[in-house]
C-alpha cells in the first residue's frame, strides 16, 4: 500500500522550528530517565528500554550529551522528579479518536491540560477503554525506500523473525512487529544494509477516517498544543493525515 509518508509528516512536525527540536529532545530525556529507573540499568545491553529510548534519540539526531545527561540524571545523580507513566483516551475534531502517552511527575495537572486542550479544540477526554481498542501497540520501523529494489526488502523482511506485516509508502517501507521484537528486526535490516530512520513501539489505528478540509485546520492547532505540552510524550490518532 502506497501514500502519503505519516512518518515524514511526524519528523517533520517535531523539527519545523528550534524550540520545537529543542522541547522534543528535553521529552527524549525525559523518557531516557525514565526508561533507566523502571529498567533497573543505566546499561542499554541490559535494559530494552533504555535501548529504545536512545535509539529514538539519535533517530531524532538527540546530541550524545544529552543522551548521556540523561541518563545520569536518572541514575541519582542529578534530576530527582519522579514521573509517571499516563494514558489518556480522547475525541478530537469530528469524533476522532487519540490515545495520549505522557510522563508526569503530577497526574492532576496532565490531565487537566489534556482535559482543556482537547476541550478548547472541540473534542473531550474520554473513559478508559473508550478508543483503545482501535489502535494496536506494535513495533514500527521505517526504512528509506529511496533507490531501494523493493522487491529485496520484501523478501528480506518475510525472512526476518518477528515481522508481522509491512507497507510502502512516499519515500518510506514500514515493518511492523511484535512489540518485544521491533530493536531485533531495525538492527536485522542495518546489518543488510538498509536505513533504518525510526524503530518503536507505536499505538497504530486499525482503521483511519478523513476529515473535511473545514476541520483541517483545527485538527492541526490540536497537534500543536499536543507537541507543546511538556509532559505529552506521544500521542496518536486514527486521522488520515
Amino acid at each position: 500500500m502506497s501514500g502519503h509518508s505519516e512518518w515524514a509528516n511526524k519528523k517533520h512536525r517535531k523539527e519545523k522550528s528550534d524550540a520545537k527540536k529543542a522541547k522534543y529532545f528535553t521529552k527524549i530525556g525525559r523518557e531516557i530517565s525514565v526508561a533507566v529507573k523502571i529498567g533497573g540499568s543505566a546499561d542499554p545491553n541490559l535494559n530494552t528500554r533504555l535501548a529504545a529510548a536512545i535509539a529514538k534519540a539519535k533517530q531524532y539526531n538527540m546530541p550524545n550529551d544529552n543522551i548521556a545527561r540523561s541518563i545520569k540524571n536518572a541514575s541519582g545523580m542529578g534530576d530527582k522528579n519522579n514521573y509517571e507513566e499516563v494514558v489518556y483516551e480522547c475525541y478530537g475534531p469530528a469524533g476522532s479518536a487519540f490515545v495520549i502517552e505522557a510522563l508526569t511527575d503530577n497526574k492532576n495537572r496532565t490531565a487537566g491540560d489534556v482535559r482543556h486542550i482537547f476541550e478548547k479544540s472541540g473534542g473531550s477526554m474520554g473513559t478508559t477503554n473508550c478508543v483503545l481498542f482501535m489502535f494496536d501497540r506494535l513495533g514500527v520501523v521505517v526504512v528509506d525506500s529511496i533507490d531501494v529494489d523493493l522487491n529485496a526488502l520484501e523478501e528480506a523482511c518475510i525472512l526476518i523473525d518477528g515481522v508481522q506485516d509491512f507497507k510502502q509508502e512516499e519515500n518510506t517501507f514500514v515493518i511492523y512487529t511484535e512489540p518485544s521484537n521491533v530493536l531485533d528486526v531495525a538492527k536485522a535490516l542495518e546489518e543488510q544494509g538498509y536505513k533504518v530512520l525510526s524503530s518503536q513501539v507505536e499505538r497504530v489505528p486499525q482503521n483511519l477516517i478523513e476529515l473535511d478540509e473545514s476541520k483541517i485546520e483545527n485538527f492541526e492547532k490540536l497537534l500543536d498544543k499536543l507537541d507543546d505540552n511538556d509532559d505529552i510524550q506521544e500521542y496518536y490518532h486514527n486521522v488520515k493525515y
